[in-house]
């Protein structure tokens, strides 16, 4: 697996090649526990059926990517990871204008790059967002965590990273933290103009439908959703087939859009 030097510190990532001439490179953001190998064959199952390039990257102290410099983390973490980390790894692979899709915490740092880096972004995928914190996600990683603190967990995630602490407990201690209740990025969803594709499972045990029902009353772009049924929260595993259909077409119906006001 190749690595990127960001800020002077390892980043694991993948690419997946394809047409980025045709059509924008596809930026896959994981979620609070997850990686490269952990996205397993998804990414390469969107990208096929584009034939558009796809990035795959682990961020810092997850997968085999440099450990976390502190935990708990800084409270903004998201936003340093959207704001900072993400825009020198595509500057460093050369990516300009990319389709973010993101996957919970991974689906918010979309969304604060998309409002506030200044960059182009063609569109966004949020598969779980999250865009307050819920009592229903909290309660979901306080029990998790007791799960990891027994040991089973623990065995399980440390075959896909290298710096498992810092994967578990830097995610889920940060969560946890009394003052990130407050935590919340709705102030910067009017800022967001790009078309966006909304997923998530009726079931997801981290999250509401009312993530999604704030994201589409604020933001200033156009928003298409897709809720699940027998899916929690992850709608990319859980209901693959869906969900694959939902995004080829979401990215499909952009380009024809792209195409259209080109000819007009």
């Amino acid at each position: 697996m190749p690595f990127a030097a960001i800020h002077g510190r390892q980043i694991e990532y993948r690419m997946v090649p394809g047409d980025a001439l045709a059509r924008p490179t596809l930026v896959f953001l994981h979620e609070g526990l997850g990686s490269v190998a952990l996205w397993r064959d998804f990414p390469d199952k969107v990208a096929a059926r584009l034939g558009a390039r796809a990035l795959i990257y682990s961020r810092f102290g997850y997968g085999q990517s440099a450990p976390l410099t502190a935990r708990p983390r800084s409270l903004r973490f998201m936003h340093e990871e959207a704001l900072e980390a993400l825009p020198a790894l595509l500057d460093e692979l050369g990516i300009r204008r990319p389709l973010l899709v993101g996957h919970s915490d991974g689906a918010s740092i979309a969304l604060i790059h998309a409002a506030a880096a200044g960059r182009p972004v063609a569109g966004l995928v949020l598969m779980a967002p999250h865009v307050f914190v819920e009592p229903i996600c909290v309660d979901s990683i306080a029990r998790i965590r007791e799960t990891y603190r027994a040991g089973e967990l623990r065995a399980r995630l440390a075959r896909y990273h290298a710096h498992v602490d810092d994967a578990f407990l830097g995610w889920a201690d940060t969560w946890l933290l009394p003052e990130f209740r407050d935590w919340s990025i709705e102030d910067l969803l009017p800022r967001v103009d790009q078309p966006m594709l909304l997923i998530q499972g009726r079931q997801d045990e981290y999250g509401t439908l009312a993530q999604l029902d704030r994201i589409e009353a604020a933001v200033a772009g156009p928003t298409e959703r897709l809720v699940l049924d027998a899916c929690g929260h992850s709608p990319h595993r859980d209901q693959a087939g869906a969900v694959l259909e939902a995004i080829t077409g979401f990215v499909r119906g952009l380009e024809a859009a792209h195409q259209e006001r080109g000819a007009s």
